[in-house]
């Protein structure tokens, strides 16, 4: 997979792009993270971005013309149909669904903003999706960029060690991840439960279907409405609404 990220302060990215599994992802070819100053495709001497709003207001707006000549030179020479993604607190609330839709991709292209916010004509002739990460305004869209670029290059083939661990990861499987325990066994008078240490597989994998929905129960009842419950799942929840 191909990540091209457009922002005016490409230096925010270094650490996080060079370090840990989105570092071994790029080592293994997995995919390949690119940061562009889409300053450098201003058409003015002082390579300016943005500038004030028709109509007034306050703020300052991003001009149309340097993003989309950014993103029609990515495209060129990566000669690909990206997806064009936004980061606004206006988009799509972000989540584990849509990081899978986009890890099955072959090019992204995320927009960072900043200031006021963009020029609508990029948001309406320009992007292909605009996604938020919560319900709260940051100072650009570089901290969101980060998020999505993480959580879409660790569900890569080859990108985790071990395959399962992203099919099981909270919200894959629509509940909350169950609880997870190392050595030593008893620590400071707190013990993992017996039956992790029993050696009975199924039994282990039945205990953790339960507790997973037992934390969602607790945590996120929102997410069980969408859930499609065996008889199983909806005897247990009873039992968690009996005893509390």
């Amino acid at each position: 997979m191909k990540i091209d990220v457009l922002s005016l302060f490409p230096d925010m990215f270094t650490g996080v792009f060079g370090s840990s599994i989105l570092k071994q992802a790029q080592d293994r070819n997995a995919v390949s993270l690119n940061v562009v100053d889409f300053r450098q495709y201003a058409d003015n001497k002082h390579d300016k971005v943005d500038d004030y709003p028709y109509g007034g207001g306050a703020g300052m707006v991003l001009r149309a013309q340097p993003i989309f000549d950014a993103v029609e030179d990515l495209r060129k020479r990566n000669n690909t149909k990206p997806r064009v993604i936004l980061l606004c607190p206006q988009g799509e609330r972000y989540s584990q669904q849509k990081a899978e839709e986009l890890a099955e991709e072959e090019h992204l292209i995320l927009l960072c903003g900043h200031y006021e916010g963009y020029d609508e004509r990029v948001r309406k002739h320009l992007v292909t999706d605009e996604i938020s990460i919560g319900d709260y305004v940051l100072t650009g869209g570089e901290v969101g960029a980060m998020v999505v670029v993480d959580s879409v290059t660790r569900l890569l083939p080859g990108v985790l060690g071990n395959a399962e661990s992203a099919i099981t990861d909270s919200f894959s499987t629509g509940l909350l991840e169950h609880p997870h325990y190392t050595r030593p066994a008893e620590f400071r008078g707190m013990k993992v439960p017996d039956i992790l240490l029993s050696g009975h597989h199924k039994r282990i994998e039945e205990w953790r279907e339960r507790e997973s929905l037992r934390r969602t129960w607790l945590r996120r009842p929102d997410l069980l409405e969408r859930q499609d419950l065996n008889e199983r799942q909806k005897e247990w929840i009873r039992e968690f609404e009996r005893n509390g």
